[in-house]
């Protein structure tokens, strides 16, 4: 009797741990799809990325990190990959968990072909706080900074402590960024939160001709 029960029971326990294996197999087949959907995304695998989408993954998924598969394939300049979620329905203006949005990222990264397309599918070309204009000119991607002002970026936006694409271009040594900015009308006489200018920085930098340039325009010591 004793050698039944206990069969009994092993088998109870065996049969209890198999409706728990059914029962979170989905969930960890549905974890698996996810993980490989943002391998996918990182290495440009734009059909791959499509083929999981059409299986039911949410474009609007966030990593570990909290960026999104638009964030991340802007961010390493994954045209076919960005079109895809695009197309998909991804939203174009979420930020990550930093704030910063697909536009944003595309732009320090100076991939100008997925700045257009985000800004062709509604991407803001300003916002509050840091914007796509500040990111390319710390960069210092001109062309990316010329089309974003094409696009009606503001020249003078300033970050939450008070920087300017002008003053980021000064304090990473862009000069042809500056001159650039200078030529379209930046102010150069603003200060920021802790009461530096766009020359304080400039005078920091291994290229003297910033500061040069900027005195020219109209910058004061």
């Amino acid at each position: 009797m004793r050698t039944d029960r206990h069969s009994s029971l092993s088998l109870a326990r065996a049969a209890l741990v198999a409706i728990l294996l059914s029962a979170l197999a989905p969930a960890a087949r549905g974890q698996q799809l996810l993980e490989d959907f943002f391998i996918a995304v990182v290495n440009d695998r734009s059909g791959e990325v499509k083929s999981l989408l059409a299986r039911g993954i949410d474009p609007g998924s966030v990593d570990r990190n909290g960026d999104s598969p638009l964030v991340i394939a802007a961010r390493a300049g994954n045209t076919a990959t960005v079109e895809v979620l695009l197309a998909a329905g991804a939203a174009v203006n979420a930020p990550n968990a930093f704030g910063d949005t697909a536009m944003m990222l595309a732009a320090l990264g100076g991939h100008i072909d997925v700045v257009r397309k985000l800004r062709a599918r509604g991407a803001d070309v300003d916002r509050r706080g840091w914007t796509a204009l500040i990111y390319a000119a710390t960069g210092g991607h001109d062309e990316i900074v010329r089309y974003l002002l094409s696009e009606g970026a503001d020249i003078d936006a300033v970050s939450p402590n008070g920087t300017t694409a002008l003053m980021m271009a000064a304090r990473e040594g862009r000069l042809s960024t500056l001159d650039l900015l200078i030529e379209r009308g930046a102010g150069v006489s603003h200060r920021n939160d802790a009461g530096a200018s766009a020359l304080d920085w400039a005078k920091r930098s291994k290229e003297t001709r910033l500061a040069e340039h900027l005195r020219r325009a109209g910058a004061r010591d």
